[in-house]
């Protein structure tokens, strides 16, 4: 009977599959070019052993060129571009961690939010000078690392700072990777980040940087397309099968759970 019911169980699965794909739209192999930052792991990043751009988006959009038989290429550019350039058809669609938000929408169409994550204090693994982020703001030598216009940007202005967006105690960057480098590098003492990102850099430092402090907010993440796009409806179908058959969760496991950074 156990075996009648492991086979039952492989068969309905198998049949979700297939019926997800079967509603699905065809593209007929259309091309779409999408530019990333490749600086967020897990999500995005280059990795060092192989120079290969690799993570959890990347594996996602695997599936949802199959699902909706399209066919992929890729494009890098750095955050304070992406929005403009996807905004301008640039591209045809823009994947980085992006939050959706509604000042971003007067810009862009976004997909269904495909990931929640919520916003972290990255800091060196030595830091003992504070815990969170009222301790970080009583210290008013102590710098964070940004990128401007980015979620931790405003998180840091108003949720940790005085809310002045031209506060000194900010430092901008142009990057990611730029931000978590200056604060491996003793030019800053805290980045904020949402948790997939900051776990992945933890994951990777070896002991070199933590997460302190309670969470500072949770934040919806979303594909991004120039205003009025057709692949929007289709991308949405996708990311929805793919939650639903359980794929989101193999990736989720791969990603945050199974893939060991340096090795």
């Amino acid at each position: 009977m156990k075996l009648l019911a492991s086979i039952t169980a492989v068969a309905a699965a198998v049949f979700s599959t297939v019926a997800f794909a079967a509603d699905l739209p065809d593209l007929g192999g259309k091309e779409v070019v999408i530019v990333t930052e490749n600086a967020y792991p897990p999500l995005q990043f280059v990795d060092p052993a192989t120079g290969a751009a690799i993570g959890w988006e990347y594996d996602a959009m695997v599936e949802v060129a199959k699902r909706l038989n399209i066919t992929v290429s890729y494009e890098n550019i750095s955050w304070d571009a992406m929005i403009p350039a996807v905004s301008e058809a640039q591209f045809d669609m823009g994947m980085t961690g992006i939050t959706i938000r509604d000042d971003r929408k007067e810009k862009v169409d976004f997909s269904d939010a495909y990931m929640r994550s919520e916003m972290v204090m990255l800091v060196r693994g030595d830091e003992d000078r504070f815990a969170d982020a009222k301790g970080f703001a009583a210290i008013d030598d102590l710098l964070m690392a940004a990128q401007p216009g980015t979620t931790p940007f405003y998180v840091g202005v108003y949720e940790v700072l005085d809310g002045n967006e031209a506060n000194p105690r900010i430092k901008l960057f142009e990057t990611f990777g730029a931000t978590v480098q200056a604060l491996r590098s003793n030019d800053v003492d805290l980045v904020l980040t949402d948790g997939t990102a900051g776990n992945g850099y933890v994951a990777a430092s070896e002991g070199k940087l933590k997460i302190v402090g309670d969470t500072l907010g949770a934040e919806d993440f979303g594909f991004i397309f120039p205003k009025g796009s057709e692949l929007v409806g289709p991308i949405n179908a996708a990311i929805a099968s793919m939650k639903e058959d359980g794929t989101m969760d193999a990736l989720n496991k791969k990603w945050f759970l199974d893939y060991k950074f340096g090795g």
